[in-house]
C-alpha cells in the first residue's frame, strides 16, 4: 500500500531483458537504506518486490504484464523514477490509497505558467476520474482539477515539479496512471442493480407497449 508521496527522484542504472520480462537496477540512497529482499517498493508508481540490495542500490524484476500495463517498458538506463517505499501501519495518509497496480498509461500534454497540466486520459478509465478526487500520476498522488472522456488537469506545485518526474516530462511522454481503487470497487459492486433495474425497465416498457 502506499500513498503517493514521493521520497525520492532515483535513477535507473541497469535494464536486463529476460524470457517475458526484465529486470531493472534502481538507485536510490534513502528508499534502499533499509530495504530488504522481499520489501515493495513503487517505481513511478508500480508496485516492485526488490530481489537484492546493494549499497545505495536495489534491484527488481518486472513481469510481461507490468511491462506491457506500464510506460516501464520504454526504461533505460539513465532514466529517472519516483522512488516510494510502502507506507507503515500508524504512518499519516497524506495522498490516496495506492496499490501500486497500475490502469494504463495517459501522455503529457502541456503545462502553462501557473502549473496547471493536461494529460490525455486512455477512455476506458474516464468513468473512474472525477473533478476533485484523486489519481496517482507516475506514482504522484494529484487532485483532479478538470476531466473529460479523453484528457485531464491537474494543478502542479513547484515543489512536486522539482522533487518528481514531472518537472521533467516532454509533450508525448507516457506516464503511469492509477485510478482511485474505491471507484473501481463501487462499479462492481452496484453494476448487477444497475443491470437488474434496466432489465425491470425494458420489462415494463415492453408490457407497456402491448397494453
Amino acid at each position: 500500500m502506499f500513498t503517493g508521496i514521493v521520497e525520492e527522484l532515483g535513477e535507473i542504472t541497469g535494464v536486463t531483458q529476460l524470457p517475458d520480462a526484465a529486470r531493472f537496477t534502481v538507485r536510490g540512497p534513502l528508499v534502499s537504506s533499509d530495504a530488504r529482499h522481499g520489501d515493495s517498493i513503487a517505481v513511478s508508481g508500480v508496485c516492485l518486490t526488490v530481489v537484492e540490495v546493494s549499497g545505495d542500490e536495489f534491484t527488481v524484476d518486472v513481469v510481461h504484464e507490468t511491462l506491457r500495463r506500464s510506460r516501464l517498458a520504454k526504461i533505460a538506463a539513465g532514466d529517472r523514477v519516483n522512488l516510494e517505499r510502502a507506507t507503515a501501519v500508524g504512518a499519516r495518509l497524506g495522498g490516496h490509497i495506492m496499490q501500486g497496480h497500475v490502469d494504463g498509461t495517459g501522455v503529457f500534454l502541456s503545462r502553462d505558467a501557473v502549473g496547471l497540466t493536461r494529460f490525455a486520459l486512455p477512455r476506458e478509465l474516464a468513468r473512474y476520474v472525477v473533478e476533485k478526487g484523486s489519481i496517482a500520476v507516475d506514482g504522484i498522488s494529484l487532485t483532479v482539477t478538470s476531466v473529460t472522456n479523453d484528457e485531464f488537469t491537474v494543478a502542479l506545485i513547484p515543489t512536486t515539479l522539482e522533487l518528481t518526474t514531472l518537472g521533467r516530462v516532454r509533450a508525448g511522454d507516457l506516464v503511469n496512471l492509477e485510478v482511485d481503487v474505491i471507484a473501481k470497487y463501487v462499479e462492481k459492486l452496484v453494476s448487477p442493480h444497475l443491470a437488474g433495474l434496466s432489465e425491470d425497465n425494458g420489462r415494463r416498457g415492453t408490457t407497456e407497449e402491448g397494453a
